[in-house]
């Protein structure tokens, strides 16, 4: 490893052969970590001008935690201030996360935004909200190559949640003080990555899919018959007007049999996607291999990528090509794609500049380990008045996991879906200290909480919609997942 001249924040380059999955190990059972895992070649597009994440950050230890139960006191207010005492120390041509707010934002946190309701079963509770403030970040550029340390020695009591009337004595800090505190800091995390990587074995642990895991073990929330059933109710009301599109989904359940790091690591090779995510929170853990950016914000720049409309692949090239040209000329799977993309532009105008809203691509193929989906791309410019927790606000939950119009759709899975969602169709993301945000939609997702994986699957269901069909879809989306669970122990 090689110092550069401390500044803020301190910057570290790291050795040439470091990776974060050898360090992973070392982290993934410390408070908080967090592993933003943009696996490397996981998705082919067919419009190859898309780009594609190329950092993986991972971090661990926040000062400060956000952590808020349903029916707690509304986190969002708190989540603000917390932005806007962010330290904006920006350390140029460096990968984006330099520190800063990151973590779960579950999907029932929108019960503070609407009253949209809440399923009656909360067997498996995790929380609505699990934010933490990191203080340093380990970055990593799969397209050059490189890893850094970041740190920016932000100090313990800072007091995030403050009363934002009394004296800020974080901002009397000097940058001397700073710094000193950064450096002493990185030094902590450095010692720390040399003794991960001394004692680091091989973690692209094979999925032996000779040996898969045993299918019995795995129950739904629905009964075959009920969850077509539920389709059926949905496509009445949407008939009835209530609804354009209504995402239903069934929560798998399937033991947990071994840690969860370990599951992780058989996930990111059985199902490889660009916005994967590890979180270790408190008493729970966050595994997802999602292909789904809900927002990222650039500067003022905004972007979105909703995806409705899924075949899978069969491993056989043809096949998938006839598969890919079938779904790009489906009427339903297009209005699905459609309907959110629409809702996302309506969504992302209430906070962009006027006319800044376009849609970039509509219904492109992307191929994936086991489907391909269409995917939009919807990009807008944020107003001078907004700022990023006012996006999240505006958009959360994307649109592709509610339907349309959002918040009848989301009463409408309240009162059919029997469980909470719990992370499911929330977002793992970070806000930070240089401006820049990104999160994505918590599908493909494990939550381990309690002795069990929970692995819901669902769909978007339209007028169209075959309850068949869609209960067939459902299982398609869980097979890179259910792949990726060891077999007997």
């Amino acid at each position: 490893m090689t110092r550069s001249t401390p500044f803020l924040p301190v910057i570290r380059r790291l050795s040439d052969d470091f990776s974060i999955e050898r360090v992973f190990s070392h982290f993934a059972s410390r408070p908080g970590c967090l592993w933003f895992d943009s696996v490397p070649n996981s998705t082919s597009p067919v419009d190859e001008d898309v780009p594609l994440p190329r950092y993986s950050f991972l971090m661990s230890d926040p000062i400060a935690t956000l952590v808020a139960e349903v029916g707690d006191p509304d986190p969002w207010p708190v989540l603000e201030r917390w932005y806007r005492q962010l330290p904006a120390n920006r350390a140029e041509n460096l990968p984006p996360m330099q520190g800063g707010i990151a973590g779960l934002i579950g999907y029932e946190a929108a019960t503070w935004l609407e009253q949209v309701g809440v399923s009656r079963r909360n067997d498996l509770p995790t929380p609505a909200m699990s934010l933490g403030l990191y203080d340093w970040t380990i970055a990593m550029d799969h397209a050059e190559g490189t890893s850094w340390l970041i740190c920016q020695g932000i100090p313990e009591d800072a007091g995030l949640d403050r009363d934002p009337d009394r004296p800020d004595q974080a901002a009397n800090q000097t940058t001397a003080q700073t710094v000193a505190r950064a450096t002493v800091r990185a030094d902590e995390i450095e010692d720390q990555i040399q003794r991960a990587l001394r004692n680091s074995v091989p973690t692209n642990t094979p999925c032996d899919h000779a040996d898969p895991c045993d299918r019995d073990q795995v129950t739904s929330n629905f009964s075959s018959q009920e969850f077509r059933a539920a389709v059926a109710d949905v496509v009445n009301r949407i008939r009835s007007g209530d609804s354009f599109q209504v995402n239903l989904a069934q929560r798998l359940l399937h033991p947990a049999v071994i840690s969860s790091a370990e599951l992780y690591r058989r996930l990111r090779v059985a199902n490889p996607a660009p916005y994967s995510v590890y979180y270790h929170g408190d008493r729970f853990e966050v595994l997802s291999s999602s292909p789904e950016l809900f927002l990222k914000l650039d500067g003022r720049s905004v972007q979105t990528r909703p995806i409705k409309g899924t075949v899978p692949r069969t491993g056989d090239a043809a096949e998938d090509q006839r598969l890919a040209e079938s779904l790009q000329r489906s009427l339903k799977d297009r209005a699905e794609n459609i309907m959110i993309v629409d809702l996302m532009r309506n969504d992302l105008s209430r906070v962009c500049r006027d006319d800044s809203v376009q849609v970039r691509k509509l219904c492109q193929v992307e191929r994936y380990q086991f489907v391909q989906h269409l995917v939009s791309i919807v990009e807008g410019t944020l107003r001078d008045d907004c700022n990023v927790i006012d996006l999240l606000k505006a958009c959360f939950p994307g649109g592709s996991v509610t339907g349309a119009p959002k918040i009848e759709a989301m009463r409408t899975i309240a009162e059919l879906e029997p469980d909470r969602r719990g992370p499911y169709c929330g977002s793992m993301g970070y806000i930070s200290c240089s401006g820049h945000a990104e999160f994505n939609i918590l599908i493909r997702t494990v939550t381990a909480a309690g002795g069990q994986w929970q692995i819901p699957v669902g769909g978007g269901i339209t007028a169209r919609s075959n309850p068949a069909s869609e209960e067939a879809e459902t299982w398609t989306k869980a097979e890179g997942i259910l792949r990726a669970l060891p077999g007997p122990q």
